[in-house]
């Protein structure tokens, strides 16, 4: 499927000028270590479309789980999974197992 931009011509002194608006950021893709009980550090520059790989490098069984369940990570010992950021805002997230464990994403 062809994608649709806005195509923008303007004339000044017989020129022709064609400007097309700026891009929009490709989707990145970070990690955040669950160790020794904590969440590692959480990225600051996340963005709306932005993947987060959780890796859970601990025995036990953890979770990346959104207060307001915009995703779920469920992650054994020594798994991963990948979650998509679909909404901007600050996002609460906590361990289900181990509540103490708490974070916050902060998505533009």
């Amino acid at each position: 499927m062809r994608s649709r931009r806005a195509l923008f011509f303007a004339v000044s002194a017989g020129t022709l000028l064609l400007v097309c608006p700026p891009a929009a950021a490709a989707p990145r893709t970070y990690t955040v270590v669950i160790d020794k009980m904590k969440f590692g550090p959480v990225p600051a520059q996340l963005r709306k479309g932005d993947a987060i790989i959780w890796v859970n490098r601990d025995f036990l069984r953890h979770t990346a789980t959104a207060t307001d369940h915009s995703f779920d990570a469920d992650l054994p010992a020594n798994a991963k999974v990948k979650t998509v950021l679909k909404k901007s805002g600050a996002i609460p997230f906590i361990c289900r197992y181990h509540p103490g464990m708490r974070g916050v994403l902060r998505v533009r």
